[in-house]
């Protein structure tokens, strides 16, 4: 099954690129919207294995959205998307936890290869999610089988 990549930007322009370059160069579903309210939507309704959202938007600013969407799923991993990069920007969005910080314009390469290494970075959350679920239900085992023999 192919992860879900949801981007988020006040500017089509922007997400048909996002979208042409990651639907060219990987198997990975892309949604867009314009909208972080909707995007907000999406994550509670889940299936969303990476967010990539701009930092300025009208409606709500990038940070308030991953912010908002780290109440939601607090394992999703998010980059920051921002033509007003600056260190002080930069940190601010690395303090939000933010995966990676790019400035536009960008490269193909840089977007891809940071999409790349978000999405190894979930599935190895993932994967240990469940084996920590897997660990507790043999733990759960042998302490019910303990019991049983005393």
């Amino acid at each position: 099954m192919s992860e879900t990549i949801l981007i988020v930007d006040d500017e089509p322009d922007i997400l048909d690129l996002l979208e042409l370059i990651i639907a060219d160069k990987t198997d990975y579903r892309v949604v867009t919207t314009t909208a972080p309210r909707e995007a907000l939507e999406m994550i509670r309704g889940g299936g969303v294995d990476l967010l990539i959202t701009d930092l300025r938007m009208p409606e709500m600013d990038g940070s308030d959205l991953v912010s908002q969407a780290g109440r939601i799923d607090d394992h999703l991993p998010f980059i920051v998307i921002t033509a007003y990069g600056t260190p002080e920007t930069a940190l601010e969005v690395i303090r939000l936890g933010a995966f990676d910080f790019i400035t536009k314009p960008f490269r193909q390469e840089q977007i891809l290869l940071t999409i790349e290494k978000a999405i190894k970075f979930r599935r190895l959350q993932q994967e240990n999610q469940a084996l920590r679920a897997e660990l507790e239900a043999l733990k759960k085992q042998e302490s019910d089988r303990a019991a049983r023999n005393l």
